[in-house]
């Protein structure tokens, strides 16, 4: 069965394809409209849980693993 889709496209970012002075700024305008709820990616764990926030990184139990550092 051969199918035609028209009208749609993918964008992506791939690893560094990015500019950064055009995307930060267009980031949070989407974050401050609730288009961009990066803050639902990130998973913290405490420094000391490094091993933890690692392995879940592995097993794809979390999207993107952010470590609390001490002091901060």
């Amino acid at each position: 069965m051969n199918s035609i889709v028209l009208g749609r496209a993918v964008h992506g970012i791939i690893e560094g394809d990015s500019i950064p002075p055009e995307l930060t700024p267009y980031s949070i305008i989407l974050y401050r409209r609730g288009r961009f709820l990066f803050d639902k990616l990130i998973t913290e764990f405490k420094f000391e849980d490094v091993k933890q926030a690692i392995s879940h990184s592995e097993h794809g139990r979390v999207i993107k693993a952010v470590l609390q550092m001490p002091g901060f």
